[in-house]
């Protein structure tokens, strides 16, 4: 039987959502805000294997993980992704918007259908589910911590609709911070630089950008657990995690 000490601390827990949590980047946030203490629902598309291991992983941590999946192109869904998690997690406290599209987009052979899927997915996405974790989380307060990019700062002429899309998340966290700080909600950014390869990414043109200075997946879940946790008067910065590349 759970003692009354048990179920208090139980109930102590924050609450967190990590979209795009089943695989790479998100994997590794919602490992390390379980690790600190949370229990975690993570968003998932098509990794249904890699979710149910994360979640497992999650679970090892002494704490409840869910798995919940979503096509986040879909603005319903994405509001109904934050509500579901909400709903199994007892309430939600922290809303890490991860999940993002990647591929090359040409400049002279980019398609519309490229274009929207891009931004669709990277910057309507989040932006919905902003909108409902705002609603959730209420007059208590409680943090949401976009993921952007470096591309949000440097031309990527290969991968333009992208990095319009991540700029699209710096400029959405500004105006969220602005716009939810009545509610007590931070809205902060994490931009980071070279920390995992993407697939069909040319290792030629990986290695030119890291110049062996890569960095890994938790450089970026660290900074993404001080800013889950850190005093609501931080709100509307962008933190870059590059190595010191931008600098």
């Amino acid at each position: 039987m759970m003692t009354p000490q048990r179920r208090a601390s139980v109930k102590k827990r924050r609450r967190a959502l990590v979209t795009g949590g089943a695989i790479r980047l998100g994997r590794a946030i919602a490992l390390t805000l379980a690790r600190a203490g949370m229990d975690v629902a993570i968003g998932y598309h098509r990794s249904t294997g890699d979710a149910r291991r994360t979640v497992a992983d999650i679970q090892a941590h002494g704490v409840h993980g869910t798995a919940l999946r979503v096509d986040l192109a879909d603005p319903r869904a994405a509001r109904e992704l934050v509500k579901s998690a909400a709903r199994v997690l007892g309430g939600l406290d922290v809303l890490v918007n991860n999940a993002a599209v990647f591929f090359r987009t040409p400049f002279a052979a980019t398609t519309p259908a490229q274009y929207d899927a891009l931004l669709d997915v990277n910057l309507r996405g989040p932006f919905f589910c902003a909108q409902a974790a705002a609603a959730a989380m209420g007059r208590g307060g409680g943090h949401i911590v976009n993921i952007a990019d470096v591309a949000a700062e440097r031309a990527w002429p290969g991968y333009i609709p992208y990095a319009l899309s991540k700029a699209g998340i710096v400029v959405l966290t500004r105006n969220l911070a602005v716009a939810l700080r009545p509610q007590k909600i931070a809205v902060n950014c994490v931009a980071p630089g070279a920390v995992l390869r993407p697939a069909g990414f040319p290792r030629t043109r990986w290695k030119a950008i890291t110049r062996g200075h890569e960095g890994g997946p938790d450089d970026v879940a660290t900074a993404v657990l001080f800013f889950a946790t850190c005093p609501r008067y931080i709100t509307g910065q962008v933190l870059r995690v590059d190595g010191g590349e931008s600098a």
